[in-house]
């Protein structure tokens, strides 16, 4: 469910016009709505605590790297969120949106040692250790500041799973964690380690997923490593499960999504779980925030061809990069509700950068489109803006939250000297 529907017969965020929210902040432009992003976290989080006995077991670490604008950082906040982060950049921002440090959790293959130090002198709740290497920096750094710092393991179970290779985290072949059988030495090696507080185990095989054998699979494993390090008179006190749940953004029928998804998770992380006396951990992502965004942008300029009809829109793949990188799927819809009934033309949908992979969409069927139109692309509230650039030196663009009837712009729109400035000339 999210909250962006057709009233009067105009698209609508919440009790916003779309349209209104483009004359103010200008196009193209990410619009966010909280009601959704708020819905999408108590399903979940509720789900989460019936899996793990209770809501005091239940750790949820909301993974910024999905969407980290403010306010949607600060409405999960609210909401008793903590946060998954990839980066010291990522922890500053969550700490400066209220979360507070002891409810971080550190994850990424290739952590430097200045971003280790910092989150030891923060204080996160865990750092999530991903090589041999990274767990002897780690104790170096926090052994030198007199601190233990609390660390899990994380698991590669060499099962991976996702909607795409390039999303896909778990299988041997990829980068991501310790491998399964290495795992019970390194856990050992840490528990005696002066500056580590070793505590448990994590795994994430990977995104999008809406089939739920694989992630089954994986926390057997997990299940299964855990106990063969327990047999060695070692604690295991956290199992954190990663995220990666998928969402829809093209439904086939047999697709299962929302609360039905999130709930059957919640029912096999029971069973798979149940009798380990462990705290559990998430970290979702998409599946907060995917739909409670859209990405609005202006038609430019149709250009036939013999065989197709192009349509240029001013959104660009620096500003939407997941149909370039990833040959993802959003549903488009017109700003101004079609007419039952009425024209429609098959488009490749194409933006302004000197690239033919800056397509969104090839033949897709939609309404007519004139140039002037406003259309949306549909649940690009993950990865969209996180993942913008400034490829040729097209600024950043807005981000707006809707509130009930209220919008607020939360990051401007770049200009010309935020984006030319930054430049220093050498001084020969």
């Amino acid at each position: 469910m999210h909250h962006f529907h057709y009233r009067d017969g105009q698209l609508h965020a919440e009790d916003v016009a779309v349209a209104d929210i483009a004359a103010a902040a200008g196009t193209p432009v990410y619009v966010y709505s909280l009601a959704t992003i708020t819905r999408h976290y108590r399903l979940y989080a509720e789900a989460m605590a019936r899996a793990a006995g209770g809501p005091d077991r239940a750790h949820i670490f909301y993974a910024m790297k999905a969407n980290s604008n403010i306010a949607v950082l600060e409405t999960l906040a609210g909401l008793g969120a903590g946060a998954d982060v990839v980066s010291e950049g990522e922890i500053r921002k969550a700490v400066r949106a209220g979360i507070p440090a002891a409810k971080i959790v550190f994850s990424g293959v290739g952590k430097t040692a200045a971003e280790l130090a910092y989150a030891v002198d923060a204080g996160l709740y865990q750092v999530n250790i991903e090589t041999e290497g990274e767990l002897e920096l780690l104790n170096r750094i926090a052994a030198a500041k007199g601190k233990r710092q609390a660390a899990v393991f994380r698991v590669n179970p060499d099962i991976g799973a996702g909607g795409h290779s390039k999303i896909t985290t778990g299988s041997d072949a990829n980068k991501f964690g310790v491998s399964f059988s290495e795992a019970e030495r390194l856990y050992a090696r840490a528990a005696n380690m002066e500056g580590i507080a070793i505590k448990g185990l994590a795994v994430h095989i990977g995104s999008l997923i809406d089939e739920l054998g694989d992630l089954q699979a994986a926390f057997r494993r997990m299940r299964q490593v855990t106990a063969q390090i327990r047999g060695t008179g070692l604690s295991v006190e956290r199992l954190d499960l990663g995220g990666g749940l998928g969402i829809p953004y093209h439904i086939p029928k047999d697709f299962r999504h929302g609360p039905d998804l999130i709930d059957a998770y919640a029912e096999m992380v029971s069973r798979e779980t149940g009798g380990l006396d462990v705290e559990l951990g998430f970290e979702p992502g998409r599946i907060i925030v995917g739909n409670a965004g859209i990405m609005v942008t202006r038609a430019l300029y149709l250009n036939p061809r013999q065989s197709k009809q192009f349509l240029v829109v001013d959104a660009a793949m620096n500003d939407l990069v997941r149909p370039a990188m990833y040959e993802a799927y959003h549903e488009i819809w017109p700003v101004n509700e079609p007419q039952e009934g009425g024209k429609t033309v098959a488009y490749d949908v194409v933006g302004p950068i000197c690239e033919s992979g800056d397509t969104f969409t090839e033949g897709r069927v939609l309404p007519e489109v004139k140039p002037g139109d406003l259309v949306a692309f549909m649940t690009a509230g993950a990865y969209g803006a996180t993942m913008a650039s400034t490829y040729n030196l097209r600024p950043l663009i807005p981000e707006v939250v809707v509130k009930g009837d209220r919008f607020a712009v939360t990051r401007p729109r770049q200009t010309y000297e935020d984006l030319i400035g930054i430049d220093r000339s050498p001084n020969w």
